[in-house]
């Protein structure tokens, strides 16, 4: 196992220095600079602000530059936010981002495989008809028309939760399920058909023959098996969560890493665009490991070479 954890930490810091190669020339080749603006700076300013940025050195030099920047853990200073580095905007941004991304996996698990083993268990019954309908709903229908809908009904017309901002913990609730229904009917239809398949196996039907009960015929035989699917998805789905949010975040005027990102896009802020993708890739690649790692918790039938 020792072996196989060390080679997937290999091909992880291979895959990011991809990113940031990647990401660090696309950003550059992109139509505009960092000093355009409405107003056009003379140019001899524009020639000091590049000067004093590393802009005017050729782009093999600045990436040789900002890679031994990035091994000391220096993501280099905001070109627009010049009060703050980059690393200084993602230590502020990130927790939002995470507190928002982890609560809605979480509720999306919670709803997903507790509705998707119900589902299941009563296969073809009204029970599961209903479950299934909701499920193609929350497939159906995205968070940028899901988010609008949630503000209007429960902050606007109920008015049981704000409608932005993130002063108190009701203020990521919102923000949370929008983010979750979707995930949560994904979970739910993998978990609906791994329950349903893993239930006709021999040692299940044995297992129910003996008068096992309901709960712990499901805890203790099917759920580590059927769970094997969800797992699989976590990875990815904890990933897409987090870079999700930047519509989310914008909605709900939540200041995350993701609305950092969108306005470095907008007034082409290299750097900050370059750091959260690092700091994106560095999450996808770290939940993707986690997850391998956690299989041969779930069925030790699987081993790594």
């Amino acid at each position: 196992m020792s072996r196989y954890l060390l080679g997937r930490l290999a091909f992880a810091l291979v895959t990011l220095l991809a990113v940031v190669t990647v990401t660090f020339f696309l950003v550059r080749l992109a139509p505009g600079g960092p000093f355009d603006g409405e107003r056009r700076l003379p140019p001899e300013v524009e020639a000091n602000l590049r000067a004093a940025y590393d802009l005017d050195k050729p782009v093999v030099v600045q990436y040789g530059r900002y890679l031994a920047r990035l091994v000391r853990g220096d993501l280099g200073p905001s070109f627009r936010q010049k009060d703050f580095s980059v690393n200084d905007l993602i230590a502020m941004g990130l927790p939002i981002s995470v507190g928002v991304g982890l609560t809605a996996l979480t509720l999306a698990l919670l709803l997903g495989v507790t509705g998707g083993t119900f589902a299941a268990l009563s296969r073809d019954g009204p029970r599961d008809r209903m479950l299934v309908l909701g499920a193609t709903l929350g497939l159906a229908l995205p968070p940028i028309v899901v988010a609008p809908v949630l503000v209007l009904v429960f902050a606007v017309t109920l008015g049981w939760f704000p409608a932005g901002g993130y002063a108190t913990a009701k203020h990521f609730v919102l923000p949370a399920a929008t983010l979750a229904l979707p995930y949560a009917a994904a979970f739910m239809r993998l978990t609906r058909g791994s329950v349903a398949e893993v239930m006709q196996r021999p040692h299940v039907v044995t297992a129910r023959a003996k008068g096992l009960s309901p709960f712990r015929l499901v805890a203790r035989h099917v759920l580590p098996s059927a769970l094997l699917p969800v797992v699989s998805f976590l990875g990815p789905a904890a990933a897409a969560l987090l870079a999700g949010s930047m519509v989310i975040e914008e909605v709900f005027s939540l200041p995350g890493l993701g609305r950092y990102f969108v306005q470095g896009a907008l007034n082409r802020d290299y750097t900050l665009v370059t750091g959260a993708v690092i700091v994106y890739a560095a999450l996808v690649l770290t939940f993707n490991l986690l997850v391998d790692l956690g299989y041969a918790r779930l069925d030790p039938r699987i081993r790594h070479a």
